[in-house]
């Protein structure tokens, strides 16, 4: 097995066979059009008991699907159906399922319209994963199919994404192309990982009876037995993981509290409400009062073609951010900004072949990367938004309040208390701090060693021709089309000043970086005669290496950098916030109710807070 599981995807070669989607490379159909849907409604869902277990289910309960081969995810869809026909409210479905070859997005099309016509076809689920279905960028996407059911989608070898998965499974979805078609989906490594990753008492089930197959489940720990097989199938398996019975597994709410009201705090704060937190959002600038400000920001990535976790992270929230976006229809107008692609200029030589070897790798496959001459690309993903609107929209939630109060300390334990200046203390059953580079001055935190990084944005009129523009653009600063009849050039990069008060050279420097790179723009709003509305200042927070720090808190007492109880960080987001913080949201979400994390061990572990504590023991040895 290699230390690098991820690798650009290839994707399905399919042929139609009549209505029936066929692989080319294995010689094998995806679903029988006739009974595709009866054939995976009695192996899978009742092959796995799904009906009654998801009836007994209770509120604050989570069950959890485990599946190799996602397909046409129809399995997956008939499970998410019956969920929401059968469950109760306040229980949770959780879907995870692995593919190394997904499905073109016109041939998923042709397929699930296939089945939606059929008796029992899952069309709302079916809708909601077109919706959010991710362009195959190599990882983890997670998409919301319907309220309390989502999935977690591994584009990877199977048996590597299992081995980065964190989370328990209650039954197990067997469903590669057949053994003989498909040799290498059905290992013992790929068994012992299923075991690794099951409740006690979690079931299998799958369409195949082949020996050795069965031989493998037995011999990783599963009790396995033969059952009569569907249509013209004479046997297939279905099994269980011994000893003890099944229990289905709680999921955790209650009070939080979210220090910080701006892009952290507003997704963290959305994501926990989502999850069914009462939440308590704490800022003495209300929202957006600080570095999130910004009239303006532009959603767009670093492209590279080395697939580290560093540099995925910076792909999967790129395309998080923009499903969190589409999700809560932000933004609702023009005047909220526009979701219509950033054109990249590739002024830098390093740059303009970091993102080239990208392209040409498929590391950000076509339609998320694509050039348009040598020294320019689109992200067609990207766009630009109004920040400060998307972290209104974000909190406006019946489960979220907002109070201006600041936080100026706190105490973990059970339950964990933030202290507030001049009030009493709060008390929560989770704290998450997400309050930048002020998070350093709370005793025990001076280990965080931030980098504040000053920045100012010129606000400039439009004319006739800038008013035009329809896409922002990235150069070595940033460009937008007009809003409320203003441009945002930006912006500057001063490294330890945090000087909060407007600069004249500053705005001159943003305009003369406007003229070097894009000198067609600098003359369409007005050449030496750009006409200065105004500009602003923040600090950016930055951590060390780069990346955020979402996760639990980390006591730097403690020699093994054990957690602080109750306590979490969600930081350090640099210039990237509106890309970076929804992921981790959803990451500091789940960690915190307990379910099963939304991206890979490599990149949740490359974001934990722990990892600089543990990085100075190192180098002090």
């Amino acid at each position: 097995m290699t230390d690098k599981p991820f690798a650009p995807i290839e994707t399905a070669r399919v042929e139609w066979q009549g209505f029936t989607p066929f692989a080319r490379d294995f010689g094998d159909t995806y679903f029988s059009r006739e009974q595709g849907v009866a054939e995976s409604t009695a192996i899978f869902v009742n092959g796995n008991r799904l009906p009654e277990r998801f009836s007994g289910l209770h509120p604050g309960q989570v069950f959890t699907i485990g599946e190799i081969g996602f397909g046409t995810g129809l399995n997956m869809l008939l499970a998410a159906e019956q969920f929401a026909r059968l469950a109760p409210a306040g229980a949770r479905l959780q879907l995870v399922s692995a593919e190394l070859h997904p499905l073109e997005r016109t041939d998923l099309e042709q397929a699930l319209g296939q089945v939606m016509n059929l008796p029992g076809g899952p069309v709302g689920p079916a809708r909601a994963l077109l919706a959010g279905y991710p362009l195959p960028a190599p990882g983890f996407h997670r998409i919301d199919l319907a309220p309390g059911v989502d999935l977690t989608l591994m584009l990877a070898d199977a048996c590597q994404a299992w081995r980065l998965f964190a989370g328990k499974v209650d039954a197990w979805f067997l469903d590669g192309f057949a053994p003989d078609r498909n040799p290498k989906a059905w290992s013992a490594e790929l068994y012992r990982e299923m075991v690794l990753h099951s409740r006690p008492g979690a079931t299998l089930a799958t369409f195949t009876a082949a020996g050795h197959v069965r031989r493998g489940l037995a011999d990783a720990g599963f009790s396995v037995n033969k059952v009569p097989g569907f249509g013209r199938k004479r046997e297939r398996l279905e099994g269980f993981l011994g000893p003890g019975p099944w229990h289905p597994q709680k999921f955790r709410t209650g009070k939080a509290i979210v220090a910080g009201a701006g892009l952290a705090g507003a997704t963290t704060a959305r994501a926990l409400a989502e999850r069914g937190w009462q939440v308590d959002v704490l800022d003495p600038a209300g929202i957006a009062g600080q570095a999130s400000g910004n009239p303006a920001g532009v959603i767009y990535s670093t492209p590279s073609p080395h697939l580290t976790p560093q540099n995925r992270f910076y792909q999967s929230s790129f395309l998080h951010a923009r499903r969190w976006l589409e999700r809560f229809r932000f933004p609702g107008n023009p005047g909220q900004g526009r979701l219509n692609g950033v054109i990249q200029h590739l002024v830098d030589p390093r740059n303009r072949k970091r993102v080239q070897a990208a392209i040409q790798t498929r590391a950000w496959p076509a339609g998320m990367l694509d050039p348009v001459d040598r020294d320019t690309v689109c992200m067609p993903s990207g766009g630009y938004i109004k920040v400060g609107a998307w972290c209104r929209a974000l909190l406006d939630h019946p489960a979220i309040s907002l109070s201006r109060q600041e936080v100026d300390g706190f105490s973990p334990g059970n339950p964990p208390r933030v202290h507030l200046s001049g009030a009493a203390n709060m008390e929560a059953d989770g704290i998450v701090l997400c309050t930048a580079a002020a998070t350093e001055r709370f005793p025990g935190l001076e280990w965080l060693a931030l980098k504040r990084i000053r920045g100012q944005v010129t606000f400039c009129h439009s004319t006739p021709e800038s008013r035009r523009w329809q896409q922002a653009r990235c150069h070595r600063g940033y460009l937008t089309p007009a809003m409320d009849g203003l441009h945002c050039v930006g912006a500057t990069f001063d490294l330890h000043d945090t000087g909060l008060e407007p600069r004249d050279e500053d705005n001159r420097s943003n305009l003369a970086t406007l003229r070097e790179h894009l000198p067609g723009a600098w003359k369409e709003m007005g050449g030496d005669s750009i006409r200065i509305a105004g500009q602003r200042t923040g600090i950016r927070c930055q951590s060390r290496d780069f990346l955020p720090l979402a996760g639990t808190l980390p006591d730097s007492a403690d020699e093994s950098a054990g957690s602080l109880e109750g306590m979490f960080l969600n930081i350090a987001h640099g210039s990237r916030g509106i890309a970076s913080t929804p992921l981790c949201a959803d990451l500091v979400a789940d960690a915190i109710s307990g379910f099963a994390l939304p991206t890979d061990r490599q990149i949740s572990q490359a974001l934990e807070p722990r990892r600089f504590i543990l990085r100075q023991r190192k180098s002090a040895r």
